[in-house]
């Protein structure tokens, strides 16, 4: 793999360790400058003198730091990029200097411990965001670009409130990083490969143990255990459908008894170093039925169009043509049937550019270009009116067309532990 572009002769390796001493593999350093320099181009494409970033993707994206679980999304954590200065985060009390002492690439005195108000629960009466303002607007001052607009990707209102109160100009930034976060460099590539690989070995358990009289949470603990055995920081979230429940997708996980000649389908949600997976695979319960196999047949079937027609230049809208109606299958409109005929960039964050969908794709098409990464989606009610076929791939976009990541057996529908 060369540093510029993803290599599309041979498979994107999935790596058992993300830097060992006898093969190139991940770098890091060459990640960190890659996300910073995409963010500070973005930057200066546009109108501001400085982005303001509170989603922790995005801060992640910039300043190479990560504090998750429960104090990840508190919309306490922020960081300020300026025109031509390097990034300022302000962090969770003793975090920063634990940036200090950890993320050298962070000047020391731009790690800063922040407090907002952790969404509320410190009133904005508590001065906190008047002071943070105060703060960032005299940075601003100082590096000339007080009188150009902020971007902001997400903000609690009392904040906002308090940035135009103190005379700041705010303009939303979110669409700038999701355009740069859209291109994936080969380190990124990897990562997500990585993840991909976390998840097949994932499905080669969850089969063996896919029985009559397991329950569907506990698979998703099996899911999870497995997932931090082997490196995940993060499972975010696992369904587990099966049954009768699979029609219509609830998009959850229940405690429901699995029975013989279920039909059962699974996502799972997890990243390593931060890059994520959406990974759907569904299964037959020791056998299967006529019906399940039709369903099944035509999800793949819409599947393999939609990855047959992936190549740089094509439109978003051309994949999402390849795909049914939602009243082809029996919804009302689009948006019911909305994320189940699907596409969605993957990266630090679940859903990135591009996302495809006849919802939003045939108005408002968008280039698909290589080293975009992301997930496609699909999902196909059984005749019976309960059951139902769910399949998703994660792809990632070369000069050739689309390489799959995600590799456990999805052709045919899978019998699991077959009587």
């Amino acid at each position: 793999m060369n540093a510029t572009t993803p290599q599309t002769t041979r498979p994107i390796p999935a790596y058992g360790h993300s830097a060992v001493d006898y093969e190139q593999r991940v770098d890091y350093e060459r990640l960190r400058a890659y996300r910073l320099d995409r963010a500070r181009a973005a930057l200066e494409s546009s109108e501001c003198g400085a982005l303001l970033l509170f989603d922790f993707y995005n801060i992640r994206y910039t300043t190479q730091t990560w504090i998750g679980g429960a104090l990840g999304d508190k919309m306490t954590r922020y960081a300020l990029l300026t025109r031509g200065g390097d990034p300022v985060l302000w962090d969770f009390g003793s975090a920063a200097r634990h940036h200090q002492l950890y993320a050298p690439w962070l000047r020391p005195e731009n790690s800063r411990a922040g407090m907002l108000g952790m969404r509320g629960a410190i009133s904005p009466d508590a001065g906190l965001m008047r002071s943070a303002v105060t703060e960032i607007k005299g940075m601003l001052e100082d590096a000339g670009v007080a009188d150009l607009p902020v971007g902001v990707d997400i903000v609690e209102p009392p904040f906002l409130f308090e940035m135009q109160r103190q005379g700041l100009k705010v303009i939303d930034a979110q669409q700038l990083m999701l355009d740069a976060r859209q291109i994936k460099s080969p380190d990124e590539i990897a990562l997500l490969s990585m993840a991909a690989a976390m998840v097949d070995g994932v499905y080669q358990d969850i089969v063996e143990a896919l029985k009559p009289g397991v329950r569907e949470n506990e698979i998703v603990a099996l899911a999870n255990k497995r997932l931090y055995e082997m490196g995940s920081d993060q499972v975010e979230a696992i369904n587990a459908v099966s049954g009768e429940r699979c029609n219509p997708h609830p998009h959850n996980f229940s405690d429901r008894i699995i029975r013989p000649g279920d039909q059962a389908f699974f996502d799972i949600i997890q990243s390593y170093n931060g890059y994520r997976t959406c990974y759907y695979r569904t299964f037959a319960v020791g056998s299967s039925t006529g019906s399940q196999r039709d369903a099944y047949t035509k999800a793949r079937e819409w599947m393999d169009a939609a990855i047959a027609i992936v190549k740089p230049g094509i439109g978003t809208d051309q994949v999402a043509q390849v795909w049914p109606a939602a009243t082809e299958f029996g919804f009302a409109n689009e948006m019911a049937a909305f994320g189940l005929q699907f596409g969605h960039g993957l990266g630090l964050g679940l859903h990135e550019r591009p996302i495809i969908s006849r919802l939003n794709s045939l108005e408002s098409p968008v280039e698909i270009q290589e080293g975009m990464v992301f997930a496609l989606e699909t999902y196909c009610p059984a005749s019976d009116g309960f059951s139902a076929a769910r399949i998703e791939e994660e792809v990632v976009v070369t000069a050739d067309g689309a390489a799959v990541l995600t590799k456990f057996p999805a052709q045919d529908l899978f019998v699991a532990n077959r009587y």
